[in-house]
């Protein structure tokens, strides 16, 4: 079997045998910045209990539109983390998944969610406490897929004071959206977060490349991947993102491989980031 039909089928399958003796522990929390309680899965690495005054770096992971805080868990992504640390391919940090719903991790057109106040000033700080966490730059990285990819872009482009690296697969990036804000289709495509109907100068306003043309990005490891194909053509985006931040001179790396906007694009890539996000922290090569 070669180790992309291993990732594949992880993904498809779900959980397999643990490889190595790390935990998940998963819970939720309350914020006044949410209209309701928010769930989150922490993937603590072997040492996390055999080390217990030892403090880590941590990845926070960004699930896409539809899915939800357990993905890396429910998906068999686990086994792929487990695998990869069994290798040494990837050093031990904490990842932690937060539940985002559909709010793009953006504090909504309309108010009523503040995600990105919740995130950034009382989920990380929570998260900092709870699981031993080092509370600086250096050991936080940001990572996602699809709308969790323009997430970890978007935070690490406004935020760069905060975060060391920022990877994202099929990110959803879109500079303009493609069809008139009433659309309805447009609607469900995107959820409530931009506004219903949607408002198309909010979204402009919100998305990762405003703020990727002013931040200060020096000394961010940036990396970001698109399928030649994806469903969404988030591709163009990936493109554009890739030029602009090529324009202002930005170290990053970036990659448009075969594949859609799907589970076996995300299978076949995951090890990439999790391989840079390491690297970036300095715990691997």
């Amino acid at each position: 079997m070669t180790y992309k039909l291993f990732l594949y089928l992880c993904l498809l399958l779900g959980p397999l045998p643990s490889f190595a003796a790390g935990r998940v522990e998963c819970s939720s929390i309350k914020s006044r910045y949410l209209p309701n309680a928010a769930g989150f899965c922490a993937l603590l690495p072997p040492s996390y209990d055999a080390q217990p005054h030892k403090k880590f770096a941590a990845v926070y992971f960004l699930h896409g539109l539809g899915g939800d805080h357990t993905f890396l868990v429910t998906s068999g992504a686990w086994n792929i983390i487990e695998d990869l640390q069994e290798r040494k391919k990837i050093g031990e940090f904490v990842i932690i998944a937060p539940q985002a719903y559909t709010s793009f991790y953006i504090n909504s057109r309309s108010g009523n969610t503040r995600y990105e106040d919740f995130f950034i000033r009382d989920f990380i700080p929570q998260m900092e406490k709870r699981f031993r966490l080092l509370n600086t730059r250096s050991a936080r990285a940001i990572s996602g897929v699809s709308m969790g990819g323009y997430g970890a872009l978007r935070f690490v482009f406004k935020y760069p004071q905060m975060f060391a690296a920022a990877s994202a697969h099929m990110p959803a990036l879109m500079e303009k959206l493609p069809h008139a804000s009433g659309d309805m289709a447009l609607n469900m495509f995107i959820g409530p977060a931009f506004g219903h109907p949607v408002d198309g100068a909010f979204w402009k306003a919100n998305t990762p490349f405003a703020f990727a043309r002013t931040a200060n990005l020096s000394g961010l490891k940036i990396y970001f991947d698109c399928g030649d194909h994806d469903d969404y053509g988030f591709d163009s985006g990936a493109q554009e993102m890739d030029k602009l931040l090529t324009a202002r001179h930005i170290p990053h790396s970036f990659h448009i491989y075969p594949g859609r906007h799907d589970a076996v694009f995300v299978a076949q890539h995951l090890p990439e980031s999790l391989e840079f996000d390491s690297a970036a922290l300095g715990l691997s090569k």
